[in-house]
This record gives structure tokens, sequence and C-alpha cells, in this order.
């Protein structure tokens, strides 16, 4: 390999090479004024354009024509995902030289230097814009736009649908308006909600005259609430009423439909002026009434679940969608009135008889009381005039006992009908609800479903023994049990009540009687028929005080003559009374005013 040499440079100057003065006869002034004028004028502080001559996924290498170039972070482009090699940029020079001898540049810094007025042109001019969505923040998200303002996204403001995880949006980079500048705190407010709107509104006036009623359009279940499904039809909204989702019973929406599940739905009616469409997904299946069997008629026994209840009823589903109602007068042959949840709940299984069944209005009303004899279909054989049985007391009137012998035979004890001997205010006094009572049938109302009934026929009638015993003057010890204004209730032996007026209650002393004395009492008046006995104490001894005064008086009275045998008896004269009588009497009252 043969080797090249070369001959030194002629006339080379090398004095002045080893003082580091080698610029070919010129002056390092010279020259460095030549270079300089090949550069562009930078000046620190400054906003200049570049190019991109380099990228990568942390940098970005922009010339601005200056001796070195700048290096800035690619963070500072994310808003523009399509920046590429080529593209002019503006920068701002913070630095042309650090400790490094590097250019420094930022192009956030330029962009924010413009950004405020880009953002007031854009708002004055209605401009579209494009903005980097950086984070989320309460009711919204904050946008950087034109790379050096932030503005607030509300959510309302996202998009015509509600967006329920904000989250998902954080990065991206989204075209918006803006709707609202305040100057004085340099806030701005963007929507990406108003771009699409006048879309949407031109959408929703064409497909609100293509609607019509029977129309089936595809759409989307937007939103689920209690009474409804809101369904996207693809810029409108439309209804499906809680009813108009099944045939069957439904609790909430929510058992029938899911977010975001798509459907196709009927128009029912739509009102153009206010935009509102009602829409139906029942109606796009069979009719469950159609399914029902050809061959059902009254009085067959049918299967059913019970699907709702009510103080009045029970709906009881039998075929999905095709419902029948119990009325609680139909669950009991009993007339007393009792609410549905005494004989069933939501969920049971139960049998039932067709009592009533239209097919073109689609109603039923079924019955479980027929399942069982009516008890009142044999009531004279079961329960004949002078039986006895026990029954439960089931309510109280003024006039009596309402109880029930079985379930659906019912019958009244009037209140007189309760006791011989007993004065009853209120049948309370007697028994109580719930209670049992031995009962006699006196009569039977077989239309109205009741029967008369007696508690006190179980016995015999003591007033016939009382007849005897209590005649009139005989005298019984007694106990005063109330004393009300018109006179005293008596208790006498045998467990039958007197009474005595306040007259009749003087004492020898002069007294009036008190509750709960024992004392002698005459009797002075007795009523079998009505049951009643007159009583009076004071009788007693104003009897006794006549008899002794009568006793005085003929004591005092002359014997009178014999009369001859042989003449005719005379009338006898009317016996007057005399002065003395009459003394004896004043003096006998006198002695009752003292006490004596």
């Amino acid at each position: 390999m043969s080797e090249e040499f070369k001959s030194p440079v002629e006339n080379f100057d090398w004095d002045a090479f080893e003082k580091g003065e080698v610029f070919g006869g010129k002056s390092r002034e010279e020259l460095e004024a030549a270079y300089n004028q090949t550069l562009n004028a930078v000046k620190d502080k400054e906003v200049q354009e570049g190019t991109i001559i380099s990228m990568n996924k942390r940098e970005v290498v922009v010339n601005i024509g200056y001796k070195s170039d700048g290096i800035i972070p690619m963070s500072e482009f994310r808003y523009n995902p399509d920046l590429k090699i080529g593209d002019t940029v503006e920068v701002y020079v913070e630095s042309q030289e650090d400790r490094k001898g590097q250019l420094i540049l930022s192009h956030k810094k330029a962009r924010a230097a413009h950004s405020w007025e880009r953002v007031n042109a854009a708002f004055d001019n209605n401009e579209i814009i494009t903005g980097y969505i950086k984070c989320r923040t309460k009711g919204g998200m904050i946008v950087e736009v034109f790379g050096g303002t932030e503005a607030f996204l509300p959510g309302s403001q996202i998009d015509v649908k509600p967006i329920r995880d904000y989250d998902i949006l954080v990065g991206k980079t989204m075209e918006f308006k803006v709707v609202k500048i305040n100057q004085e705190y340099r806030n701005v407010v963007v929507s990406h909600k108003a771009l699409i709107e006048a879309e949407i509104e031109a959408q929703k006036k064409e497909i609100i005259a293509s609607l019509q009623k029977g129309s089936v359009l595809a759409g989307t279940v937007k939103n689920i609430t209690s009474y409804g499904v809101f369904i996207d039809l693809g810029g409108i909204d439309g209804l499906i009423h809680i009813t108009d989702l099944s045939w069957g019973r439904v609790n909430h929406p929510e058992e029938v439909v899911s977010l975001d599940q798509k459907l196709e739905v009927v128009v029912l009616d739509y009102d153009e002026e206010k935009k509102r469409i009602a829409l139906g997904l029942k109606q796009l299946q069979p009719h469950p009434w159609d399914a029902l069997p050809a061959d059902l008629k009254v009085g067959d026994k049918v299967q059913g679940k019970v699907v709702v209840m009510a103080d009045y009823g029970a709906f009881i589903e039998i075929l999905p969608g095709v419902e029948g109602l119990i009325h609680v007068s139909e669950m009991s042959w009993s007339q007393h009135l009792r609410s549905a949840q005494d004989f069933m709940k939501v969920g049971d299984d139960v049998e039932a008889v067709v009592l009533t069944l239209d097919r073109e209005e689609r109603k039923m009303s079924l019955g479980i009381k027929q399942l069982k004899d009516d008890p009142w279909q044999n009531i004279e054989t079961k329960y004949a005039v002078g039986s006895r049985h026990a029954a439960k007391v089931r309510n109280f009137t003024n006039f009596g006992v309402f109880v029930e012998i079985e379930e659906g035979v019912d019958g009244l004890i009037h209140i007189s009908d309760l006791s011989w001997t007993k004065k009853i205010k209120h049948p309370s006094e007697f028994t109580q609800i719930g209670a049992t009572i031995d009962v006699q049938v006196l009569e039977i109302d077989k239309e109205n479903r009741r029967l008369s009934l007696g508690h006190k026929q179980l016995e015999a009638n003591p007033w016939d023994k009382f007849e005897e015993i209590y005649k009139v003057d005989t005298i019984h010890q007694g106990t005063i049990e109330e004393l009300l204004e018109r006179g005293a209730v008596v208790s006498l032996p045998e467990g039958v009540e007197g009474f005595a007026t306040p007259k009749h209650l003087v004492k020898q002393d002069g007294s009036q009687a008190q509750v709960k004395e024992t004392l002698d009492f005459k009797v002075i008046e007795f009523n079998k028929e009505t049951k009643r006995i007159i009583l009076s104490h004071s009788r007693i001894f104003e009897d006794e005080a006549k008899a002794e005064v009568k006793k005085e008086a003929a004591a005092k009275r002359p014997a009178k003559k014999a009369k001859p045998a042989e003449e005719a008896p005379a009338i006898p004269a009317v016996e007057k009374t005399t002065l003395g009588d009459i003394d004896a009497l004043a003096a006998l009252k006198e002695k009752m005013a003292k006490g004596e």
C-alpha cells in the first residue's frame, strides 16, 4: 500500500499559528461579522418562527436560523397529535445560550403569549378551536387551548348524552367552541356539545318530520328512571313508559332493559311542537291474552302466582301478562271487613275459580272462597232454630254483639238476649271481643245471611221462679249497687236486680241510703213481662207505723152493741177518721222528723 505525501503549504505563517491567529489574512472581527450576517437576528424574550428538523417521543429539535438549534419537550406539542418534521412552529427565545452554549426555546410560552388574543378572536368569530383535555375537576374538565390558556369544560357541555365516566376523556384532543369569557378574571368556558347541537337539531327535525304512529325505529337505552326508559333515536330522545315495556308486571324498568342496550321500538305517539315521542316495546310482541286457552270459561279452576297486593284484593298472574283480580270479598264466605293481606302475600301460588272473563276487555275476576262449600247452602239443617253452638265475639254495637259461629256464618245476640237478670247498658260489660260465647239459634234470615242468636235462652227463665219469691209486700235483703239521679239499682238474692226511687231510700232516721249499703227492702211492684221489681226501704217502717196507729185508734174506739138477731143487717157506715187518729198520726210524723 503506497503512501501519499503532500507538500507543505507555501507561505504558511507559523508565527501567527503559534499565536492562534489563523484567519487567512483577515482579522477575527471581520470573519465574525461575515458569519453573523448569515444568521437571523435573535433576541432573548421574543417569539420567533422555527422549523422542526427532528423529533422523537421525548423531544422536538427546532431550527430558527440561529447558529445552534433548540430542543423543546414533546409534551409542549401534545395538543397537536399530527405534528411532523418540516412543520413551522412558534417558539419563545428564553435564552440564546445557557451555560453549555445551548439555545433555550419554549413552544408553550410562545403559544401563551398569543393564546388570550386568539381565544377572544375565536369567541368573536364563533370559531371552532382545538383543545387538549388536561384533567378532571369538580363539575367538568380542564382544557388547554392554544397551548397556553386553560378553559373550563362543564360536564353538561361535553356531549348531548350524559357522560358517566369523565376519566376516559383525560388526555384526548377534541374540538370546542368558546361559549363564555370573563375578561376581568380571564376565565374561559368551552363546549363540545355546542358543536353537535346544531347538527342534532337538524336531525331532530328530520326525524320528527318522518315519524308516523306505528313506525318501528332502532334506538339505544340512554337513561333509566323509575317511571320509564329514555331511548336515543339518533339525535332525539323518546320515552318508553314503564307500562309499555312489557305485557307483564314490571316493578322497575331495570328488570327489562339495561343502559346502552340497543332496541327496536314502536312509535305510539309524538308531539311535533314539544318534540316528545312516546315509544313502546311490548307492542312489538304478541299480546299474552291471545295465548289464553280458547276453552277457558267461567267456573274453571286456574293456577297462578300473586304479583300485586292491595287492601281490596290481589292480582294473580295465571300466564305471563295475563292477570286476574281476586277481590277480598271473594276470598272468604265471611262478611267481616278484612284486608287481602290476611289471606295471601306476593309470591304465593294460589288456585282460584274463574268468576268473570272478558276477552275483549282483557279482564278476569277470580275467587278462592268458591273452592269451599257455601255454609249458607244448608244452613237450616246445620244451624236449625233452637240448636246450640259456640261462637266467637267479633264486634260490639250499642244494641248487641256480633259473633261468628264459623267462617261465613255470622249472627247477632241482641243486648236483651244476653241475660235474664242483669241490666246491661253495653255488651262490653258482659263479654269481650275475641271471647267464646255459647249461643242458641233463635231465627234464620237466609236472604241476608244473618242469624238471630240468644245467650240467656240457654238457661230456664228464672222469672217464673222470681214471681213466687218476690211477691208484693214481701221483704228481702238487698245491696245498693249504683245510685242514679232517678233512683238506685239494688242487688237481690237469686242474682236479680230491683229498683228503688229516691223517696223509697229514706231510712227511719231520715238519712238517705248510700252505695254498697245493705238494707231490707219491701217489694211494692213486680212485673214479669217487663222483668221489673220496684222496691222500697222506707215503706217497711212506714207501714209498721201505720199499723200501730190503726191499732191504737181501734183500742180507743167504743165497743159496738150487738144487734138483735131478728133485725136485718144494716149497710155498714163508712169509718171516719176520729180526732184521736189525727192526733196519733201527727205524733208519728213529729217523731219521724226528730229521728226518734
